[in-house]
């Protein structure tokens, strides 16, 4: 869950019994080195690595302009210049110079979103012998990740908050829901399948597992834990009563379609906007209008992600959700 924690709750996971992930899309080199030597110094922790496989967007001058003009009433608003410079995006694919971050490590799992990276990447990463995931948000993605050898494949349901992992099309239409995408992933694939999405309680993830799946991976239900780093006004928004029934996917934040819970930047400018750049230079954007309505105390330009299950998330330690999870487990 980029932007909202670190090895602190990863760890935590881990440790009652589960596997933490680390995400590591917006860490730079030297952030990603020591998050990475937090993980070696708990001895004996197992934790997934995460990073996103993007290909980076090319400046589009036209669509920079309309989303320019899109913004420009938002920045008058909040006593903003609408056109100055904005700030460089903060989402980084995994490259040739993370691989030889990372290869120092040798962790044992590392998973992948927005497809895989290059071959030769992926060849590295499997030649320390490390157990490689990646999310499929259909079957044709399944297939395709299946062909590339990977160990595992997360299907990501449409309820799951934050970005969807698909990569094969930007049509939202292909996506289903979870339930429906593990029953079919279980008959289709060799690989074990591991259910994302609307997961929040230990019932969750018996229907996962009585469909067939191997294992669950939970999100949301983690946000309020005091090991998360979510911010005031996201754990405000996590905690009101619409926060379950009232998310939508947009892509005004980051130029991809990302589960959230719906805020004033959704509703006036998208909540999918054809004039938001590609990923991730949307976010670029907003960016300063977000910093000065969350300076304000207003998450009116804030991405509250959240999937449209909410109702296992609880301000309690990582260590009890995972447990309380782990009893829909089967034996």
């Amino acid at each position: 869950m980029a932007g909202v924690q670190g090895s602190g709750l990863a760890l935590a996971v881990s440790a009652a019994g589960g596997l933490g992930s680390l995400p590591c899309a917006m860490l730079g080199a030297d952030a990603l080195h020591a998050e990475l030597q937090r993980i070696r110094a708990a001895q004996g922790a197992v934790v997934n690595i995460n990073f996103f496989c993007h290909r980076p967007a090319a400046p589009d001058p036209p669509r920079e302009a309309q989303w320019r003009a899109a913004l420009a009433p938002h920045y008058r608003a909040w006593g903003l210049d609408p056109d100055m410079a904005w700030p460089a995006a903060n989402r980084a694919p995994f490259d040739e110079q993370t691989a030889d971050l990372l290869e120092a490590f040798r962790p044992r799992v590392v998973s992948f979103h927005f497809g895989l990276p290059a071959p030769s990447l992926l060849a590295r990463v499997r030649g320390w012998g490390a157990r490689i995931l990646s999310s499929a948000t259909t079957l044709a993605e399944a297939d395709w990740l299946q062909e590339q050898g990977v160990d595992a494949v997360i299907a990501q349901g449409l309820e799951a908050g934050g970005h969807r992992g698909m990569f094969l099309t930007d049509d939202l239409s292909t996506q289903l829901g979870t339930m429906a995408l593990v029953a079919q992933l279980v008959q289709r694939l060799r690989v074990p399948v591991i259910a994302a999405g609307g997961i929040a309680d230990a019932r969750g993830v018996a229907a996962a597992m009585a469909l067939g799946a191997s294992g669950v991976q939970v999100g949301t239900a983690y946000l309020l834990c005091p090991e998360a780093a979510t911010g005031a006004l996201h754990r405000t928004a996590l905690q009101s009563a619409e926060a379950g029934t009232q998310t939508a996917l947009t892509n005004v934040f980051t130029g991809r379609p990302a589960r959230g819970i719906m805020n004033r930047a959704m509703q006036t400018l998208g909540p999918i906007s054809p004039a938001a750049p590609a990923f991730p230079l949307a976010g670029a954007g907003i960016g300063p209008v977000r910093a000065r309505a969350e300076a304000a105390g207003s998450a009116d330009f804030t991405p509250l992600w959240a999937g449209q299950n909410t109702s296992g998330c609880r301000p309690v330690p990582a260590a009890d959700i995972t447990r309380a999870l782990a009893r829909g487990l089967p034996g």
